[in-house]
């Protein structure tokens, strides 16, 4: 299946590699090439490197010092992402977690009143217990609980997550609910219409369904390399409309002050009993957001096996726990495995060397930052969304026919999109999966770890945790 689809987005079918990274990322075993890895990487990081630019934003609203933040960003992605390419050799690249970052800025330090330094370390103690679940097996063991029927849904939600985004980004979707001030001076939603149709006048919407037709065109006509160019051919067009400009200075050097984040952690935040609210809900994002992330780039690239498990899985889960870890440490909030991921597994990256690749156009962005800011994303949105196209293949094989497997397989692809996030829409159909077994009679059919899964998805998603640890 993953190899006929292979064939048919145009990807060579006898492939191979040259020497050492032949042998090292086994990509004659895998049906790739050294060319198509590159290519991919740089799809990959291409689509997430606006995280560079967008993460100081956010934390710089916490008072995080935002030159440093940037570095920061960059050096974890890169480090992290290249250590997961060599340990699992998987095309999964990892980056500070939109979301979390925001939860880290405006709830545990704007809205809670913790210092960023400690808000950091509640992101390093968080890491840390997630590296005890996956030392001890526990993070392994309820992934390999979740019925294959689950997993598929979690791999078409994100599909559809990752297109939703797209569309967003692209500007062809949008809301038009408006904030005004309410009763007390608290803000109240005027108007709310959830998703619209954007201006399609708009030069950026303009842009991104230029970019969009181009890089259909590409695809269909099976040409290598379509997201990459695609993406390459909108930049271009950006420049002669006026939405993209040559950066003033090319190469940005690293100071004293713009590593000053590094280490900033405050460890006293684990005596206050009410930051654990937060290192909960810190964990349970983390669990689940990865662990739809590696189900489904590992179902678009191939290599989950007929059960739903995944390979050297256990490889995956430490380099990702062990990347919050990271991320607290040098001051660049929660560092997590990439939905973008799959851009590059959609340009036929099959290997970790897509990976590394990724890793290390991320610490050169250190240096060549102003660069990397030139490419508007208009001009990656149309990338996102054809692979969230490609992610939605897998939808034939959900079984919707029984209601026990296929409601709460349609609450979870459902639920991502919706509600904008990966770990919600998990939640949902973990939720009414074991109510519905329990409503059949058929509740020893749900694996012991599932309903302890449930139990605190329950928590999670009525916001109990700040009850629970007053």
């Amino acid at each position: 299946m993953a190899r006929e689809a292979l064939e048919q987005r145009g990807a060579p079918k006898a492939v191979g590699g040259s020497g050492a990274l032949d042998r090292w990322f086994r990509l004659r075993e895998a049906g790739t090439d050294v060319r198509t890895e590159v290519i991919a990487g740089i799809v990959t990081f291409m689509t997430m490197a606006y995280i560079i630019f967008v993460n100081p934003d956010i934390l710089g609203a916490a008072g995080v010092p935002r030159q440093a933040a940037a570095v920061a960003t960059a050096l974890g992605a890169g480090v992290m992402t290249i250590l997961m390419g060599l340990a699992s050799n998987y095309p999964l690249a990892l980056a500070s977690g939109m979301g979390l970052n925001a939860v880290l800025a405006f709830g545990v330090v704007l809205g809670a009143g913790y210092t960023w330094q400690q808000a950091m370390g509640i992101v390093f103690w968080e890491g840390l217990l997630v590296t005890l679940l996956v030392l001890t097996g526990a993070r392994e063991s309820v992934m390999n609980a979740i019925p294959a029927n689950l997993k598929r849904a979690i791999g078409v939600g994100i599909g559809l997550f990752i297109a939703f985004i797209g569309l967003k980004n692209a500007g062809i979707i949008t809301h038009t609910a408006t904030i005004v001030p309410g009763p007390g001076g608290q803000p109240v939603i005027s108007n709310p219409t959830y998703v619209a149709l954007g201006n399609l006048r708009e030069p950026a919407a303009l842009l991104a369904l230029f970019g969009l037709a181009l890089t259909l065109l590409l695809v269909v006509r099976r040409v290598r390399g379509a997201l990459l160019l695609g993406i390459l051919g909108t930049t271009l067009v950006a420049f002669f409309t006026g939405q993209a400009r040559l950066p003033e200075t090319w190469l940005s050097l690293p100071t004293a002050e713009s590593l000053a984040t590094i280490g900033r952690l405050d460890f006293s935040v684990v005596l206050n009993l009410s930051a654990w609210s937060f290192i909960f809900a810190f964990l349970m994002t983390d669990f689940f957001d990865t662990m739809g992330t590696v189900v489904a780039v590992g179902g678009e690239a191939g290599y989950l096996r007929p059960d739903g498990t995944v390979p050297r899985l256990r490889n995956v889960l430490l380099v990702d726990s062990l990347a919050a870890v990271t991320g607290g440490f040098l001051g660049c909030s929660s560092i997590t495995t990439y939905i973008e991921s799959a851009s590059g597994v959609g340009e036929g990256g099959r290997t970790g060397l897509t990976s590394v690749v990724t890793g290390l156009l991320f610490l050169l962005a250190i240096f060549f930052a102003p660069v990397v800011g030139i490419v508007p994303s208009a001009a990656t949105a149309p990338a996102l969304i054809i692979v969230g196209f490609l992610m939605m293949s897998v939808v034939r094989e959900i079984e919707f026919g029984n209601p026990e497997d296929g409601i709460p397989a349609f609450l979870t692809l459902l639920g991502m999109p919706l509600t904008f996030n990966i770990s919600h829409g998990i939640g949902l159909g973990f939720v009414s999966y074991v109510l519905l077994k329990l409503f059949r009679g058929r509740a020893r059919d749900v694996h012991p770890l599932l309903w302890v899964v449930s139990a605190l998805f329950t928590v999670e998603l009525f916001g109990l945790w700040q009850f629970i640890f007053r």
